[in-house]
């Protein structure tokens, strides 16, 4: 399964996902500059990402504490979610999903083979 994710230049990437792992550690383990900084325990807010709203409907609905921290973002809309909170299965493959600042603001450049889009 695939997961594209669109990072801060805008440039896509199509990457190799597993079933049961979060997006935020795709996102992470294919080299893609992405903060996440509590390494997926929904409190920090740093791997905040826009869901292409074509998937809204197939995500489960967000928890309560998942819900006050993206209140807590000043860059938060009706398509925010913490990727750390999202997990990859057969019914989102082909997700995508856009980062934000909140999740790109000191992170690392990006390595050098992080699959594109093709």
């Amino acid at each position: 399964m695939k997961v594209t994710v669109t990072d801060r230049t805008g440039r896509d990437h199509t990457l190799e996902a597993l079933e049961g792992w979060r997006v935020m550690e795709v996102i992470r383990d294919w080299g893609v500059p992405m903060k996440a900084e509590c390494g997926g325990a929904g409190i920090c807010g740093t791997c905040h990402v826009r869901v292409d709203p074509a998937f809204g409907h197939l995500l489960p609905e967000p928890t309560d504490d998942e819900l006050d921290q993206l209140d807590k973002l000043d860059d938060a809309d009706e398509t925010s979610r913490l990727s750390c909170q999202l997990l990859m299965s057969d019914a989102l493959d082909g997700l995508r999903v856009t980062l934000t600042d909140d999740a790109v603001d000191g992170a690392e450049a990006p390595e050098a083979d992080v699959p594109e889009a093709a």
